[in-house]
């Protein structure tokens, strides 16, 4: 077999590897997700929401494979999520006191936030609101992956 061969054989089966390595780390989240709150049980939260507002895809930093859109229900005890998110790993639910649509604004601003929870599904979502975190004191939340630290989504309530 000719050098070429060989390096040709290696450099493909490289590029069907990296390929497929990145479409389980996609995929993963998708495949392990638990099923989403039903549309009654955040419709029930939503009812009692001090704050609403909206997660857009055409948001600074939101591209194809991080976004968020729905509407977004924020009360003292809970927030939820009447919509969707691109799937990924680690989500993290934040509140800031200014309005974040890109990686570097968040990495400014992450000190000064309050971190609510873990957000585990794509199709709806609901997170309780921690002791001692006061919604009225913040006007946005805000969905960031903290494994690859990517902007996902944000709205501002107030």
């Amino acid at each position: 077999m000719s050098v070429k061969k060989v390096l040709l054989l290696l450099v493909s089966h490289g590029v069907v590897a990296a390929v497929g390595f990145a479409a389980g780390i996609y995929a993963l989240p998708i495949l392990t997700a638990p099923e989403g709150p039903s549309v009654e049980a955040v419709s029930s939260v939503a009812q009692n929401a001090a704050y609403t507002a909206e997660f857009r895809k055409d948001l600074q930093d939101s591209d194809a494979f991080h976004w968020g859109e729905g509407e977004v229900s924020v009360s003292a005890s809970s927030i939820s999520l009447m919509g969707e998110l691109a799937p990924g790993p680690d989500y993290k639910l934040y509140l800031s006191t200014e309005f974040v649509e890109t990686e570097s604004d968040f990495k400014r601003l992450k000190p000064e936030m309050a971190l609510v929870g873990d957000v585990k599904t794509f199709d709806n979502f609901l997170v309780e609101v921690p002791q001692g975190i006061d919604p009225s004191q913040y006007n946005t939340v805000i969905v960031w992956c903290e494994s690859f630290a990517q902007f996902i989504t944000s709205a501002q309530y107030k």
